[in-house]
């Protein structure tokens, strides 16, 4: 049985109205290393996350009892998407948390030029998007694509990816991945 620890530390952080960086300096650990725990990009060692629970405070034993609470809400309003990018690249998810749920969709902007990095990103799943506007170049592995309005993409995600906004103008895109990811 697998365990999303790091969907359950933000479902929780959330659930108390703390802040990544509030939860940082309580806990005595970096903000750095929270962000990367959240998204699962890294497992703390049993000592690391109980010195992060001590900052909410809570125990062990209540972290990993509580029950996700499958969100009942299946309408949105544009302005209800929360943002979790930062400029120059928007990333508007769909629903507040993710705790308990297998898909993450998004809807993405990328300002002119801008890029996910140099690094090309990997983790497990799969995401698809489609091109709504603008153009944008994706790279998986050693393939590169420029798609534009109407184009799409489909790849398992621990194919090593990028993508890059091309042209003048901003473009914009809809994906989805599984498991979320962010």
């Amino acid at each position: 049985m697998s365990v999303d620890i790091g969907g359950r530390l933000r479902f929780i952080r959330a659930r108390h109205k703390l802040s990544q960086r509030e939860l940082a300096k309580r806990s005595g650990v970096t903000n750095s290393t929270i962000s990367l725990i959240e998204s699962n990009q890294m497992n703390p060692s049993v000592g690391a996350l109980k010195r992060i629970l001590d900052g909410i405070p809570m125990g062990l034993a209540e972290f990993f009892a509580i029950e996700p609470e499958r969100p009942r809400k299946a309408f949105y309003r544009a302005d209800e998407l929360t943002e979790i990018g930062k400029k120059p690249i928007s990333y508007r998810q769909i629903g507040d948390s993710l705790f308990g749920r297998a898909l993450q969709i998004l809807k993405e902007r990328y300002e002119p030029g801008s890029d996910t990095g140099r690094v090309p990103l990997v983790h497990e799943g799969e995401e698809g998007g489609i091109v709504v506007s603008g153009r944008l170049e994706v790279t998986v592995e050693d393939e590169r694509r420029v798609l534009n309005a109407g184009d799409a993409y489909y790849f398992e995600s621990r194919r090593p990816h990028r993508f890059r906004c091309i042209g003048a103008k901003p473009c914009e895109v809809i994906s989805a991945c599984t498991p979320p990811t962010f």
